[in-house]
């Protein structure tokens, strides 16, 4: 039989996962409040010369444009929903690693509202960075469903020895 830390190390890597995501919204959403009142365009344009990307591309441009039609009450709105979405994950991770049912819900559940996404982004072209992150996504999404009727298959056979069988005709 295995051990209830056998049964939770999965729980406590996507915690940590989890929490990961996190810190790194955090971070970014600390970040954008950081630069509000400071001329975005211009630090867009030293990040894009930074990266050794050509400022006249597509993706560089467009970046660049927004950058410069940022208004300091989107920035921290942004900034906000940012800090807001990190405590959501920190809440997740907390959960998970205490295995708790609601947050292996909010596990799947959050995770599956991105696959589709994901897969789309996939269909339209294929890199490593996007397959690494169906791969792990899809991981945990399967992952918290195992666990999820793992826990359901259980707590019915509890209950079904809980409740001594009727015999028929009675």
């Amino acid at each position: 039989m295995k051990s209830e830390h056998e049964r939770t190390k999965g729980l406590k890597i996507i915690a940590l996962f989890e929490a990961c995501k996190g810190v790194l919204v955090l971070f970014t959403g600390l970040a954008l409040f950081s630069l509000m009142h400071q001329d975005i365009q211009s630090i867009a344009e030293q990040l894009v010369g930074h990266l050794h990307l050509n400022p006249a591309k597509n993706i560089p441009k467009i970046f660049i444009a927004a950058a410069g039609n940022l208004a300091n009450g989107q920035l921290s709105f942004f900034a906000f929903l940012a800090l807001l979405y990190s405590a959501l994950r920190f809440v997740e991770a907390y959960g998970l690693w205490f295995a708790q049912r609601w947050s292996e819900w909010l596990a799947l559940l959050s995770g599956g509202v991105y696959l589709p996404i994901e897969l789309f982004e996939l269909a339209k072209g294929f890199t490593w960075l996007k397959i690494v992150f169906v791969s792990i996504n899809l991981l945990v999404v399967l992952y918290m469903a195992l666990m999820l009727m793992r826990k359901e298959k259980m707590r019915q056979t509890i209950k079904s020895m809980s409740n001594p069988s009727k015999k028929k005709g009675q």
